[in-house]
């Protein structure tokens, strides 16, 4: 009996022994299966896809590099990742769907550090979530929150603070984070709406196409009204208006 219970306990911790010795962090819970272990990264390329040894190309899920802010920090951005990713070997996990119209892997990264978190709260990406993708998006969220209190990287950049409702004009095509109270939820030409604002006035609007309401439909639309969210996304031009769709209810916020 107590042979079988030490053959027991050494396989269960064998995965930690193979951690440790590489150097790897332990993956999170949230991350899904393992889909490339222990592996070497050729190269970081420009727009930050990790080209494996093998190969393979790597996208990094669920972030947006800052890779449109000035060179003092697109550049730290690219050599922070660089280090993380070509001074050992790093463990990917990805959950469906796995690869990308480009046949890249969308992983999440494991080395000494996770990759994801430990850019974010440098303030050296932003939380970027896709329409068919939303793992461990709380831990992302807290990681960015982390970053954009110490002010670093992006966050000591006027040019990318949270947006108010009012202060979205004229901003067509660029990736914003916007925050304020919903005074308003509704439907139209089979679209839903999420209005922003204060004291009743709309200011923004948050839509949700009919083709993408399905992915809401365990979300408490209506609930919104009066609360206070945070939403990020590309800014569209809607008739002269600005708006920013939503694809994913993890792209909402409830900051109250």
């Amino acid at each position: 009996m107590r042979l079988i219970y030490c053959s027991i306990l050494a396989a269960m911790c064998l995965p930690l022994d193979a951690y440790a010795a590489t150097g790897e962090r332990f993956i999170s819970d949230c991350a899904g299966s393992v889909e490339i272990a222990h592996a070497r990264v050729a190269r970081v390329e420009q727009d930050g896809v990790l080209v494996l040894g093998d190969g393979r190309s790597a996208l990094l899920e669920g972030i947006r590099l800052a890779l449109d802010a000035p060179p003092s920090v697109s550049d730290k951005a690219l050599a922070v990742l660089r280090a993380m990713v070509l001074s050992g070997t790093v463990t990917f996990t990805a959950i469906a769907p796995k690869l990308d119209r480009y046949g890249r892997v969308r992983v999440q990264g494991f080395g000494r550090e996770w990759l994801q978190t430990a850019l974010l709260e440098q303030g050296l990406a932003r939380v970027a979530i896709a329409p068919d993708r939303n793992e461990c998006f709380p831990d992302l969220y807290e990681a960015e929150v982390r970053g954009r209190a110490r002010h670093a990287g992006i966050w000591a950049l006027q040019t990318y603070r949270v947006r108010a409702p009012q202060d979205v004009q004229d901003m067509a095509g660029s990736f914003q984070l916007v925050e304020g109270q919903v005074v308003n939820v509704g439907q139209a030409d089979g679209r839903m709406f999420i209005d922003l604002g204060s004291n009743g006035r709309r200011m923004f609007s948050v839509v949700i196409a009919a083709g993408d309401r399905r992915a809401f439909r365990d979300f408490d639309l209506d609930g919104l009204t009066n609360r206070h969210i945070r939403i990020r996304g590309i800014v569209q031009d809607y008739r002269g208006r600005p708006e920013i769709a939503l694809s994913n209810p993890a792209q909402i916020e409830m900051l109250d």
